[in-house]
Order: structure tokens, then sequence, then C-alpha cells
């Protein structure tokens, strides 16, 4: 891994710049994690085939989109044997059946597939066998309500495939894939990239975050500090003025000599 890595870090390359001209993911939809109703039951309950979660996949040789199946079945007849063979499969919001599908295509560990299904996951890196399963949180901030939109994402890193969960708008994934194929170089270095590439869009990810927080605070300051504060009809000061009027003289007191 340090061979990837180290490459990124000389070439002094980022998976994509830092700017507002990335996509924020807005689509008005609910993320599962937030709503705390991950989906509706009727669409728990529709039998719905796991290509209408699948949000892009595709099939890559020495860091060059080779094939975009249709299928996962597609994907699966690519991969064995094939030196330098990726696939990437991403998947937003999957009903529980057809997360399992794909694990059991994979070979995914059973605690880490529980683990996506439910979401609510604190961030960690979790290894079985030759998979690594890694649990992010991203974060957006919604300038129109001033809060901090906060979304969940899960990979599956193995020898030849990655497999990204999305459970919430954001990142957005589609951007962090554009720049990575734009750069076959470091594409070819493996699955590992493709996890470096999502890491840093997410970390970029709060650098937005942190300026609207500090934005909102400096416009606080600013009201709590300014010299004729905003009060309800000036209630502050006429209440101050009442009770400087009708209070009792201060009693003095001295102590006795007697």
């Amino acid at each position: 891994m340090s061979d990837w890595r180290g490459r990124a870090v000389r070439a002094g390359k980022r998976p994509f710049p830092r700017s507002a001209e990335r996509g924020n993911g807005d689509g008005g939809v609910v993320a599962p994690e937030h709503s705390m109703d991950p989906r509706a039951e009727s669409q728990v309950r529709a039998e719905v085939s796991l290509e209408r979660s699948v949000v892009d996949a595709a099939v890559y040789r020495e860091g060059r989109r080779v094939a975009s199946p249709a299928t996962l079945e597609e994907i699966y007849q690519e991969l064995p044997g094939k030196a330098g063979t990726l696939a990437w499969i991403g998947l937003y919001r999957p009903a529980e059946a057809q997360l399992l599908a794909v694990a059991e295509r994979f070979g995914l560990h059973e605690l880490a597939v529980e683990d996506a299904i439910v979401a609510h996951q604190r961030p960690k890196l979790e290894r079985y066998g030759d998979t690594l399963f890694v649990v992010l949180r991203a974060a957006r901030y919604l300038d129109d309500v001033e809060e901090v939109d906060f979304g969940e994402i899960h990979l599956f890193v193995g020898p030849e495939f990655v497999l990204t969960v999305r459970h919430s708008q954001a990142p957005d994934l589609a951007a962090v894939r554009s720049w990575l194929e734009d750069d076959p170089d470091l594409l070819a270095l493996g699955p590992e990239a493709v996890l470096y590439a999502v890491l840093d869009a997410v970390v970029d990810g709060y650098a937005p975050v942190i300026a609207g927080l500090q934005n909102d605070i400096d416009e606080i300051e600013t009201e709590v500090f300014a010299a004729t504060p905003r009060s309800p009809a000036g209630s502050t000061n006429s209440h101050a003025r009442s009770w400087s009027s009708s209070a009792p003289p201060a009693r003095c007191w001295t102590s006795s000599t007697d």
C-alpha cells in the first residue's frame, strides 16, 4: 500500500480540486440514517433487482475502463484469473436482500454485511481475511437552513474489487470515479487507490462545513457584541429602568463600636 500512496504524494495529486464546483448531491431525499426509517415498507417487500440499486459499475484493467456491465453477472465473469483487473460497484441504499446477494458472490463477512445493512456505524476500519471493511461519516453544510447534514458510506475493499454502499447523498462518488478514470496510472495501483480517493473526498467535504459554521459563529458574535443589540421593543432596557426607579435606597452597613 505504501507504493501507491508514495506515488500519489510525490506527484502532488489529489482526487479532485477543493472547490465549490464539486456537486453536493442535493436531491431532496432524506437519507435513512437521518429519517430513522431506512425504507418504506412497500420498498422492502418489493422484489427489486439488484441492478436497480447500482449507481455505476465498471471493470478496469490496468487503470482503464474496459467494460460497463449491465448486470452483476457480467462483472463476475470478468474477474477470475485476469491480472490487473478491478471491479468497482457503487450501490445506493440497497435493500437487505440485494446486499446479501452481492455479499454471497464476493464472499463478504456476515458481520461486516450486517453493519452495512443496519448503518448507524461509527467510523472504523476492520479486516476480514483479505477484505477491508471501512465505515466513513461524511458531512455537508446546508446553507439555506444553516445545518450540518451527516451521511454514511461503507466500503468493501478486496484484492480485485471495491464495493461502495452509500446511505446518503454525500459524498459525490461520481466525481471521485471521474477523477480516477482521468488518471489511469493511479487507478492501476488497485483497490487501495479507490479507497484513498474516497477517503480524500470525505475529508475534503468537511472544509465547507467548517467554513459555514465559522460564518454562523461570526454572525452570532456580531449580534451579541453589537453596540445596540437587538431586543424586542427595547424591553430589556425598559425593565431595567423600571426596576431601578422602584428599588428602595441601598442600606449603609457600618460596624458598631458600642
